[in-house]
């Protein structure tokens, strides 16, 4: 095993990242495993990217190198030995491999000059984890991953504008930068949780983008059942509770990181719950 990957855990502590809506719980036996195996990969990587206090190229790089062995039954590392089922039962490497390709754009690229560049990171860094969900349920058509594409950059970039200072303060954002210039807004100052007079209009566009997304991705409810279909509309929901979250918050969102409220929560359960019935209207703020 390579010392760069070796390394990580300790490194990482026993800190993790803040999760949106995880619902692997709520899998049959069957399908939990894998599903447990994905997101633990999903968790190393991001953290190799954004916690570490190494060489994370290294790191990455390590990671490749057990996910490929993964492919051959014959990875060390625990994470990645809990992937090789998953690989064995037919799941192509190359969602998995663009997840390891974000995290590197993420240590070369601070800024994006457009909303289709950060389209494109999200094509990388969140829409491989909603391939991987459907490819595990045997549910991937071309369609549905287009939509899942769709939902799954919504809540990348809803998640975003919750952490618009942490970013900051690593040196990123996410915002593309004419839509900073345009309202006066530097990233400097966001990291200093400096909120000039078109912040606000800015965190407005930033979220008719996310709700955008999300909205665009709902239909790939209406095409599941049962739990999936809840776990898509639980999905969106959650996202759009956060971008409420970010837009009540408003300027003090640079000082305290906005989260969805225990009514917001609760509405995201009850979408869910409600659409292993029916997928139902669009979350309210969607709309």
């Amino acid at each position: 095993m390579s010392s760069a990957l070796d390394a990580a855990p300790a490194q990482l502590g026993v800190a993790r990242r803040r999760e949106n809506f995880p619902l692997a719980f709520l899998c049959p036996p069957s399908v939990r495993a894998g599903r447990l195996a994905v997101y633990g990969y999903c968790r190393l990587v991001d953290d190799l990217g954004d916690e570490l206090a190494g060489d994370r190229l290294a790191a990455l790089d390590a990671a490749e190198s057990e996910l490929r062995a993964a492919l051959r039954g014959a990875a060390t590392h625990p994470v990645f030995v809990a992937l090789q089922p998953v690989f064995a039962a037919g799941m192509p490497v190359e969602p998995f491999l663009r997840l390891i390709d974000a995290n590197r754009f993420d240590q070369r690229v601070a800024s994006y000059a457009s909303w289709e560049e950060v389209d494109a990171y999200c094509a990388l860094s969140a829409a491989p984890v909603g391939e991987m969900v459907l490819r595990l349920e045997g549910l991937a058509t071309d369609a549905r991953l287009a939509l899942s594409a769709s939902v799954c950059a919504g809540l990348q970039l809803a998640n975003h504008w919750q952490d618009l200072r942490e970013d900051a303060v690593r040196g990123r954002c996410y915002v593309p930068l004419p839509v900073l210039s345009r309202h006066g807004v530097t990233v400097a100052g966001l990291a200093a949780g400096q909120a000039p007079g078109g912040f606000v209009p800015m965190l407005a566009e930033c979220l008719a983008e996310a709700r955008g997304r999300l909205r665009a991705g709902w239909p790939l409810a209406a095409s599941l059942r049962g739990r999936m279909r809840a776990e898509i509309a639980g999905f969106a929901a959650h996202g759009a509770a956060a971008c409420d979250a970010v837009e009540r918050a408003g300027e003090s969102g640079l000082r305290v990181r906005p989260s969805a409220r225990a009514r917001g929560r609760a509405a995201a359960v009850f979408t869910a719950l409600r659409a292993v019935v029916v997928p139902g209207p669009l979350p309210r703020r969607l709309a």
